[in-house]
């Protein structure tokens, strides 16, 4: 499926051949192309079309890479990942995108939503490019970089969730998720950091191909494009750092709460295994089968009576105290 958007934010699905004839005029506007699920006469149009590396082609069609930018004489071609949140696991989709002057051509193997929504907004609003090649391409590297935003909300109240499960009632399974969502937050820690260092780049380097980096008014207003999705960026890798944290901090509270159970496990043990201890010594010892104990101690109910209020006695006494001390 091919997608193209124009700088005045006109909407068309075309063919190759209509690509391959706007590719070749010389007064075309900028333009936006999205390809979802590339076959071979799209990356022939890559190859032929828009001349570009055989490399970076041959990247697209294996999409197992990680965020980079790589330059090409007369553009520059870049992986960004967005993600979803499925259960406890995340699932990454790969992007690739050609930066070519006035030209952008963005492909991904399965369906975003984020840039659905873009060319929705666009579509709806074709005003939204402002007639701008650089701010149609910021549009859509932006959507794609905030598309992690509510991810990472629906990571932090995953973890709130599973902060109140693990305090009400502690069990294995929840040591399991709590893993699997760590090594969720790895990964996404991992990719933030490579796709930050990536806007760094276009951020502080200069790139004559894509003339936005030069001392003119133009490059510093492209400039402060990339800033700003840097700027979110930052925002990002922040909040996965304290995502990690709260769930280390899951961790502490499985082991406490699990630790405070049981120690009172073992003080109610402890209170039940004490209320008998003297109850053992007083039947162990009247119940000696010596003789000056048998034909002396009287076996009439006063005997049996007193014997039994004795336990009894004992049995309070130690309540009482236990529960001055606090232990019941």
């Amino acid at each position: 499926m091919r997608s193209i958007i124009t700088t005045d934010g006109q909407y068309s699905e075309p063919s190759v051949e209509e690509i391959l004839r706007l590719i070749a005029a010389p007064d075309s506007n900028g333009f936006w192309l999205d390809i979802e699920r590339p076959d071979d006469s799209d990356y022939s149009l890559l190859l032929d079309g828009f001349r570009f590396h055989p490399l970076t082609v041959e990247d697209v069609r294996q999409a197992n890479q990680r965020p980079k930018m790589d330059e090409f004489p007369g553009y520059c071609f870049t992986v960004l990942f967005t993600a979803e949140l499925a259960g406890d696991r995340l699932i990454f989709r790969e992007h690739h995108l050609y930066l070519a002057g006035s030209r952008l051509v963005t492909i991904h193997h399965e369906r975003e939503p984020a840039l659905e929504e873009l060319r929705r907004r666009i579509r709806a609003s074709p005003d939204l490019t402002r007639n701008d090649s650089e701010f149609l391409h910021y549009l859509v590297f932006s959507e794609l970089v905030e598309s992690l935003f509510p991810v990472l909300e629906e990571l932090d109240e995953t973890i709130d969730q599973l902060e109140d499960a693990i305090v009400e009632r502690p069990t294995n399974r929840l040591v399991g998720r709590i893993t699997g969502l760590k090594h969720s937050v790895s990964d996404v820690r991992r990719i933030l950091g490579a796709q930050r260092d990536v806007f760094q780049r276009l951020l502080t380097s200069s790139f004559d191909h894509v003339g936005n980096m030069h001392a003119d008014s133009g490059a510093g207003e492209t400039s402060l494009y990339w800033r700003d999705i840097y700027d979110h960026l930052i925002r990002q890798y922040e909040q996965v750092d304290s995502l990690r944290d709260l769930l280390t901090g899951s961790m502490d509270v499985y082991l406490s709460t699990v630790s405070n159970r049981l120690n009172t496990t073992m003080k109610q043990l402890t209170v039940i295994a004490s209320l008998f201890l003297p109850l053992t010594f007083i039947t162990g010892f009247f119940g000696m089968n010596f003789g000056y104990m048998v034909t002396n101690i009287s076996t009439g109910p006063g005997a049996l009576a007193a014997g039994i209020s004795l336990m009894v006695l004992t049995t309070l006494l130690q309540l009482y105290l236990f529960h001055r001390r606090g232990w019941i």
